[in-house]
């Protein structure tokens, strides 16, 4: 235990004072709408007898319970990112300048399914699928007309893209080019988790050895010529939408985040060259004060990850950033608009738990692709929280709750728990292969599924306070979507140089059969339009494609 009063001096002096001296604050002071003055941060000084667990720290201090900055959002108000992609480039591009002018922050891009699997529109899996979850990108063309008019040196992009993650990286740093804009000064993220594909999503193309040498290819590269790309998000969303609970999310995540930086070491990279640009990615659900726990938990957990187990030095190698998004598996086709008010709770669970940028789910999303009105609400719903509730004006304000962290504790205990149990398996890629996460996955959503049905959990609208059905306005693609893009496609082949293409894909495939780094040869095709379904071909034919194990 230490003393509150003591650690709080050392903090203004050492700690804090620096990043007041550089960036200063939002304003110069926060009051309550009472005018109550409001405290950078709270804790047990004076008359409340000052002592102060070790494991809680001070904001942008190890162990980073209570934040990965010093002001938190005092300093600045965490990134608005609006998840967003249907139909085509120039469709998405249209919703992306909307967005903007609308007030968020960042973007991120959801992308179809055929891009994500790594197949071209005019592929004959891709038949029916183009544009309908997201935004269709074959080639360099479509990413520069995705990125039309968006200054990439002044915009953060994130990509939910990970089987692919190379490519469309290849494509936005290559757009970033024509644009003037230099790699050093491109900023954003992508996915690039494909363990929890094999876990709980399953757009994986190549087996997991494969993948883990093309993502530790990422990290190199971009180490050295991207420095403010983050190069991972390590992402607990999708465990967490498969129906595990938020113990398992935060356990499978990390042992997940242990592998990466494992085989990155293994390939010879400084872990604290590298681990400063990883982030992760996590779900937010309907229980307020686990969620908020979740978070802090995980920050502590991941810090004494990378300090005891990678003896990293650097303090940006021991913090966990991270982006979340509210539960899309929360969300009702009954009654929609109550979407909007698990919305409202989810988001000030994130805020409350120190998310550094947040998405906020449209209501309508249980029916279809969201539709303007409802991506400004949601939009609006961060606004909201940020401008009018006060939760940005003191850091980490659940702290000192004694069920807040009682939850903390208990989170991380369990945490551990089960990445020791993955530890005596031989790790996230083994326990994968022997179905470890997915069974324990399964047996959790069996558990909320039955008490859904039986009526002992409550879900508004479902099981209980039920209504007519009520009519909503919905997003449509338009079904000729997917033959414009497949001619789009046939065009560019016909106006491309074929020859350098076809070097271009033969070089990516020697490399995939050698050791080199993957990532210079996937730029080089790209800037001669090879396409996506192309490239991923290359790489297809030396790795093979991964067959999934058929569990009894």
């Amino acid at each position: 235990m230490a003393n509150f009063d003591d650690s709080l001096k050392n903090w203004n002096d050492n700690t804090l004072k620096p990043v007041l001296d550089k960036n200063g604050e939002r304003q110069d002071a926060f009051t309550t709408t009472s005018g109550i003055p409001v405290e950078r941060i709270y804790g047990p000084s004076g008359e409340q007898g000052g002592e102060y667990p070790d494991n809680l720290g001070m904001p942008g201090e190890y162990p980073y319970t209570r934040g990965v900055q010093p002001t938190m959002y005092r300093g600045r108000l965490w990134t608005m990112r609006q998840y967003a992609g249907f139909g085509d480039a120039e469709q998405s591009n249209e919703r992306y300048r909307y967005l903007l002018e609308q007030g968020t922050t960042g973007l991120s891009v959801a992308f179809d399914l055929p891009t994500q699997m790594g197949r071209d529109s005019d592929h004959d899996l891709a038949s029916g699928e183009v544009g309908k979850v997201g935004v269709a990108i074959d080639s360099l063309e479509d990413m520069e007309v995705l990125m039309n008019n968006i200054p990439l040196d002044k915009v953060t992009t994130s990509m939910t893209i990970n089987a692919t993650a190379s490519i469309l990286l290849a494509f936005y740093l290559v757009c970033a080019e024509k644009q003037g804009v230099p790699w050093d000064k491109v900023g954003g993220t992508i996915q690039n988790d494909v363990l929890k594909e094999y876990i709980a999503r399953g757009t994986y193309i190549y087996p997991p050895s494969a993948s883990m040498r093309i993502i530790t290819n990422i990290f190199e590269f971009c180490t050295e010529q991207v420095p403010r790309w983050n190069t991972i998000s390590i992402s607990g969303y999708h465990i967490r939408e498969a129906g595990s609970t938020a113990v398992q999310e935060v356990a499978f995540t990390l042992a997940n985040a242990i592998s990466y930086v494992e085989a990155a070491v293994t390939a010879g990279l400084d872990v604290d060259k590298f681990a400063g640009r990883l982030s992760f990615f996590f779900n937010v659900h309907n229980n307020f004060f686990e969620e908020v726990a979740k978070f802090r938990a995980a920050r502590r957990m991941w810090a004494k990850i990378m300090k005891e187990r990678f003896k990293a030095k650097n303090s940006r190698s021991l913090m966990l950033r991270f982006h979340s998004q509210t539960a899309g598996s929360s969300l009702t086709a009954q009654q929609p608009i109550n979407n909007v008010a698990r919305t409202a709770i989810q988001a000030l669970a994130s805020v409350c738990g120190g998310t550094q940028s947040l998405h906020t789910n449209s209501f309508d999303e249980a029916l279809g692709l969201p539709t303007e009105a409802a991506v400004r609400t949601a939009l609006r719903t961060q606004q909201v929280i940020a401008h009018e509730s006060g939760v940005a004006d003191t850091i980490d304000p659940m702290a000192g709750s004694y069920y807040v962290e009682s939850l903390t504790d208990e989170i991380e205990r369990r945490a551990f728990e089960y990445i020791e149990n993955i530890d005596k398996l031989g790790g996230s890629v083994t326990a994968i292969e022997h179905g470890f996460q997915q069974q324990e996955i399964q047996q959790a959503a069996y558990t909320f599924q039955k008490a859904v049905e039986d009526g002992s959990s409550i879900v508004v609208g479902v099981n209980k306070f039920e209504s007519e059905a009520e009519d909503t306005d919905l997003l449509r693609i338009d079904g000729e979507l997917e033959r414009r893009q497949c001619a789009k496609l046939a065009d560019l082949r016909s106006r491309r140089d074929n020859d350098a293409v076809k070097k271009a894909l033969a070089v990516i495939s020697e490399t995939a059969k050698g050791d080199g780094n993957l990532m210079p040869p996937i730029v080089d095709a790209v800037r001669v339009y090879a396409t996506l379904g192309e490239i991923s071909d290359a790489m297809r034919d030396v790795y093979g494609q991964f067959q999934p194990p058929v569990f009894v």
